[in-house]
């Protein structure tokens, strides 16, 4: 009898405590941390990163920033572009702030140091906007998720626009994104099986604002090539190109090539210049009903059109929200259950994550500066959508 009563109590508290576990759970915020550099050479990153994140938990909630029936709570911080702050900063997000998942950083130096605490403390860290292949290589987790591109993608959009007997020199910081960049520019030439002539690499500090030494040393060696010469500038803010161009590559015919193109901000001073390359985004390329709510919408709170930056953090969102939504929970391992594989509506189409790595499978776009814009943001000519079908990326992880 005794025992009895017991098993009755039991199934009785059982009863009782699931239907209230889930209320609890209902009342508390889902909280999305968003890592970005807001101080420092990367703040206009920042800036339309958090601008995307933003824009697309309120059109993918249609206002009213609530998934699952929890308000969403978006905890913004600042790592200043130093390393240790970048893996302080998500330590404190996901140990004090108890964040369910986290996006970042600006830059592929702060979010390799974040990776091993998204591991530490087993939740997501969506990259974004850090591009470095070893994020989804050799550094990489399985809370690693990048719906944006990495350096393989912008590289092979970039190499798309070159032939057989061109001649490439290379102009990048001497840090694991330049050099990232540099590798997975020769790696693609392989993949597409272009006959290139490797020139020059010039890796410099970031810091770098006098270019009259290290171009000088890219002159020596293209000067008397023959065929058409390119300089293969991997760069963030501020992108160089304008400042280079001061120095005339043109006397010894090297025309410029973008990996990635540029945020908006440093693509405008281009106009006039002969750039071309392959880009994750640019706000006319994409025609779709998300893109164009995107591009008015931003026009509208910011009198200027979205960045592609604007479009990483608006992608790093909705690949959330899609996976939140099909896992029906924040609970980590559902949520990687679910993502592995999914796809997703973005500003530039569907995307799909990879199983085994979970990079982003997506479109890249090959561009050339236009001669004639006819407006202050009206920059750049399509020449080809490059599709995800068309992109060799290696899967380099070991699970």
């Amino acid at each position: 009898m005794h025992k009895n009563l017991v098993l009755a109590a039991t199934a009785a508290l059982a009863c009782w405590a699931l239907p209230h576990t889930v209320l609890a759970q209902a009342g508390k915020p889902i909280k999305i941390a968003l890592i970005a550099s807001k101080t420092g050479p990367s703040e206009q990153y920042a800036r339309d990163t958090e601008r995307g994140v933003r824009l697309a938990l309120d059109y993918l909630t249609q206002g009213s920033m609530t998934l699952l029936d929890r308000k969403i709570e978006l905890i913004v911080k600042d790592d200043q572009m130093k390393p240790e702050q970048s893996k302080a900063l998500l330590t404190q997000a996901f140990a004090d702030d108890k964040a369910d998942i986290a996006i970042g950083t600006s830059w592929s130096g702060g979010a390799l140091a974040m990776a091993p605490v998204a591991e530490e403390y087993g939740r997501i860290l969506m990259l974004e906007p850090a591009i470095a292949d070893s994020l989804t290589g050799s550094a990489w987790n399985k809370y690693l998720f990048r719906a944006s591109r990495n350096s393989f993608q912008d590289a092979l959009a970039t190499a798309a626009a070159l032939g057989d007997g061109d001649n490439v020199a290379f102009l990048a910081p001497d840090y694991v994104y330049g050099k990232d960049g540099v590798k997975a520019f020769k790696e693609a030439l392989g993949a597409t099986k272009r006959k290139v002539n490797l020139a020059h690499e010039e890796f410099i500090p970031l810091s770098t604002t006098d270019f009259t030494a290290p171009m000088q040393r890219i002159f020596d060696r293209m000067k008397d090539l023959k065929g058409k010469k390119y300089l293969v500038v991997i760069w963030g803010a501020p992108n160089p190109i304008r400042k280079i161009s001061e120095l005339n590559p043109g006397r010894y015919g090297i025309e410029f090539l973008s990996i990635g193109g540029a945020n908006l901000d440093n693509a405008k001073p281009w106009k006039g210049l002969d750039v071309g390359g392959g880009t994750f985004y640019y706000y006319d390329f994409p025609k779709n009903p998300m893109n164009d709510w995107l591009v008015a919408e931003h026009r509208k709170r910011y009198n200027v059109p979205p960045d592609l930056f604007t479009a990483g953090g608006f992608t790093a969102a909705a690949a959330i929200v899609a996976g939140i939504r099909k896992a029906s929970s924040v609970d980590t391992p559902k949520l990687i259950a679910a993502m592995e594989g999914m796809e997703f509506d973005t500003p530039k189409g569907k995307m799909s994550f990879r199983k085994e790595d979970h990079q982003a499978m997506q479109v890249q776009y090959q561009f050339r500066m236009k001669k004639d814009g006819q407006g202050e943001w009206d920059l750049f000519d399509l020449v080809r959508e490059i599709p995800a079908a068309e992109m060799p990326v290696p899967v380099t992880v070991k699970r």
